[in-house]
């Protein structure tokens, strides 16, 4: 059957978190930066006429390769609690039918927000279908209730914030989970040289490490919000805005060093060996700087920025992959845009 209209909404991940825990709710206020970057989320809502079909909601998770109908009603979650959670925060239309097809090119817990792209793109598209326009800091909002509220999740509030605004940002959590975002201008030849330098290797599985945040949040919320973990933190997230500002890749690089360093301080396995091995062999190879993205921990992702030398970062990504075929680097562009909707 041919929609009566196609809603369609994208919305970038997210690399090189620096501040990333402060921005939880055991570190109370934080300071982070991060870049927003392509592979895109995708989400398409093709709407039907009420009572046109057998179901009045389905879901087609593409790249799981599932397509059904949740159940609205139930008290139980279905196949994919993080997709019928949205429908608690945003009610599907009662007056049409829908399909709501998602697709992402980055892997599944690859630690760059892809849950939160996600989220962010569905809520956005189902705005749209209820005829609603929220800003990006409302969006990024209703993205992290679904999480917090709707799934009883822990989750910090940065990873919804940069899928939202896209570009690089640094955002202030003023009082949790309230925060300030302040988009950071980008320069043609800043970004062509991020571009050029950038790499992002996943770590061959996904991440999967929800014991050991157990543990560092129950030790961070004893050492209270001031402690020196959380500072060092902060203080890398101010310095990676100052150095990005001031376009000085070496102090970019130093900026991330020490975020993966404060990670692995706070608990060792936040830094994964296969992503120290990764790191040795960046380093050997002159890198400026590497930042485990997300949380850290067993398997995800990490950023890498290569030194200024021409094909440097090539040089340094068939070496990490020489030494280990499994790792896989992901492509990625900056993206300017946060979250896109629009209507066919």
């Amino acid at each position: 059957m041919t929609p009566l209209r196609t809603i369609t909404s994208t919305a970038p991940i997210r690399i090189c978190d620096n501040g990333g825990w402060t921005d939880t709710w055991v570190a109370r206020r934080g300071k982070v930066f991060n870049i927003a970057v392509r592979p895109l989320v995708t989400v398409r809502i093709d709407v039907f006429p009420p009572g046109a079909r057998e179901e009045r909601v389905v879901l087609n998770a593409r790249n799981y390769d599932l397509r059904y109908a949740p159940s609205l009603d139930s008290p139980e979650w279905g196949p994919h609690p993080l997709l019928e959670a949205s429908f608690r925060e945003v009610k599907p239309p009662a007056n049409a039918d829908i399909e709501v097809t998602i697709r992402s090119d980055a892997p599944a817990g690859a630690s760059t927000g892809t849950s939160a792209a996600v989220l962010v793109a569905l809520l956005g598209a189902l705005d749209r279908v209820a005829g609603v326009r929220r800003g990006p800091q409302e969006i990024a909002s209703a993205a992290h209730r679904v999480e917090t509220v709707h799934l009883g999740q822990q989750q910090g509030i940065q990873d919804q914030l940069c899928s939202a605004f896209g570009g690089t940002n640094f955002i202030e959590v003023t009082e949790y989970p309230l925060a300030v975002v302040s988009p950071l201008a980008m320069s043609d030849s800043l970004r062509h040289e991020l571009q050029r330098r950038l790499a992002l290797i996943y770590l061959g599985r996904p991440h999967s490490s929800a014991p050991i945040h157990e543990r560092v949040m129950r030790e961070l919320e004893r050492r209270g919000p001031d402690c020196a973990h959380l500072e060092t933190l902060r203080a890398a997230a101010e310095r990676a805005r100052d150095a990005f500002i001031a376009e000085d890749f070496d102090a970019l690089g130093s900026a991330m060093r020490d975020n993966t360093a404060a990670q692995a301080e706070m608990h060792a396995d936040l830094v994964h060996r296969d992503a120290w091995r990764v790191i040795e062999i960046a380093a050997a190879h002159g890198a400026a700087g590497w930042k485990v993205n997300g949380a850290g921990g067993d398997g995800g992702s990490i950023t890498l920025l290569s030194s200024a030398r021409p094909s440097a970062r090539r040089a340094m990504v068939r070496a990490i992959l020489q030494d280990n075929p499994s790792l896989v680097p992901i492509p990625i562009a900056i993206s300017r845009q946060g979250l896109r909707v629009w209507s066919d």
